[in-house]
């Protein structure tokens, strides 16, 4: 299979060339695919039952996402009723695996440091001197004298501030580490400026949806799609209104051109990018102190900077109640409209499929669907019905037509939507994306990672399981692990 590829030439000019690269046959595309799947299920109190599956496939040469899960139990002396703490993330890189990596690890034990401190001394919240150290020593249940998590606004103060102070660990952590192995001498004759006492110094994130199911009269049932998150770009009206806000008047036009940040990066609220959050000197200071050294240079600063932080990790937070807990009894009539699965995806994902074909794909999923089917057929198969479509933040111009077909063939829902982000039905498309190798391979699509977390009523799983010779119950199928 021959590919073509814009690469720059010994005269520095930009040219075409062609490669040959080897088609994948189908068992290899299917391996590819299956290869970084993995599926979890955990039973909790009251018998619902926890599923999470999540797949990637890497475009970049290493992959830059990332995932973690976590669940965490609440403590039994916890005045709201038995329950956890169910935390699942996906994490897209930019220019590298490092920052993901880093927030596989940390995030999530963040998040909860930050929740057991302000559970257990409200109004306090965790410090940000030495965050990254003391999420080592996470402890593993968090407990109240009032259900701390009974007020969304409080559980959403403490995922900010969680995500803003990470980020200033991470982001400053470079300038920490330069006034301590600075040439000392220089410092003094002020060859190079003294960052110590920057305020940069001191101590002082993708996009989500849900699947809804409503049971129409007939006892049929339709899928609507809940946008949990919207795309956090210089494309969402929202945030060009912030950040026009955040800068002087003069740069109204220059905070976002093309839909990007400063013309270059695309989402406009993320973890490191220092590159859109230290001010220019300081920049060109750790260059001439740790790049220059080397013969190397660092990224110039994005040349319309002028008064940074313009990217900010403080999250958008939604909060939708769960209302299917605690599960109703037997013989109590279902409700009408439930939540039944959550999705996580980065942009590898979302830049190729819709939320609404992403509902329908999992919804058939669910519903057993199984075989390939045309397209147009899946609306009739797996009715979908838009609840709150959120605010489109990417160009979706290059987006396939409805021809072809989806394919329902896997085992793990991440790598059924994987697959059909790349083809689907369509196996030679199929072969030919899932065939190109980093780095060509970028240019035809990204990286991708997929999480996707639904419940089901496991009541009599769980008698059974009580019943059986020998057999007790614990609380679930997985006792409370730190991780699912």
């Amino acid at each position: 299979m021959a590919i073509n590829v814009k690469e720059t030439g010994p005269d520095g000019r930009r040219q075409v060339v062609s490669y040959t690269i080897p088609l994948l046959t189908k068992d290899e595309v299917d391996a590819r695919l299956r290869q970084r799947a993995e599926s979890h299920t955990v039973m909790r109190h009251g018998g619902i039952v926890w599923k999470s599956e999540t797949a990637s496939l890497p475009s970049n040469d290493p992959i830059e996402d990332a995932s973690s899960s976590m669940l965490i139990e609440r403590d039994a002396s916890d005045a709201a009723p038995p329950g956890d703490y169910l935390f699942f993330a996906v994490m897209d890189g930019h220019a590298g695996p490092y920052t993901s990596r880093v927030l596989s690890d940390i995030l999530i034990p963040t998040v909860a440091m930050e929740l057991a401190s302000r559970i257990n001394n409200p109004g306090a919240g965790t410090s940000d001197a030495g965050l990254l150290q003391k999420t080592k020593s996470l402890l593993t249940r968090l407990s109240s004298a009032t259900p701390y998590d009974a007020n969304p606004a409080d559980v959403s103060r403490a995922i900010e501030a969680a995500f803003t102070k990470l980020d200033a660990q991470i982001v400053n952590a470079p300038l920490e580490i330069l006034y301590r192995a600075v040439d000392q001498e220089a410092l003094k004759k002020k060859l190079i400026p003294d960052l110590s006492n920057h305020p940069l110094a001191e101590s002082s994130i993708r996009t989500a949806l849900s699947g809804v199911y409503e049971e129409t009269e007939d006892g049929k049932g339709t899928w609507r799609v809940e946008v949990l998150t919207e795309d956090q770009t210089g494309r969402n009206p929202n945030e060009l209104k912030r950040l026009q806000s955040e800068h002087p008047a003069d740069e109204a036009d220059a905070v976002v051109r093309n839909g990007r940040i400063l013309g270059g990066l695309e989402p406009s609220r993320a973890f490191g990018d220092a590159r859109y959050k230290w001010p220019r000197e300081v920049q060109e200071v750790l260059n001439k102190a740790f790049m220059e050294p080397k013969g190397q240079a660092m990224r110039p600063p994005p040349p319309m900077l002028k008064t940074p932080p313009y990217v900010t990790a403080t999250p958008v937070v939604t909060h939708r109640p769960l209302s299917f807990l605690p599960l109703p009894e037997k013989d109590a009539p279902k409700p009408k409209s439930v939540m039944r699965f959550l999705v996580l995806a980065t942009d590898g994902l979302w830049d190729e499929l819709s939320n609404e074909e992403v509902v329908a794909l999992v919804g058939g999923y669910l519903s057993g669907v199984r075989g390939t089917i045309p397209k147009n057929d899946l609306p009739s198969l797996v009715p979908t019905s838009i609840g709150n479509a959120g605010v489109e933040g990417k160009n979706k111009d290059h987006r396939r037509q409805q021809e072809g077909a989806w394919a329902f063939e896997d085992s793990n829902v991440g790598t059924h939507l994987i697959r059909n982000a790349l083809g689907g039905g369509d196996v030679t498309r199929l072969r030919k994306i899932a065939s190109i190798p980093a780095p060509h391979s970028r240019r035809y699509r990204d990286d991708i990672t997929v999480t996707v977390v639904w419940w089901e009523d496991g009541r009599d799983a769980q008698a059974e399981r009580a019943s059986a010779p020998g057999g007790q119950v614990v609380d679930g199928q997985e006792q409370a692990k730190a991780k699912l």
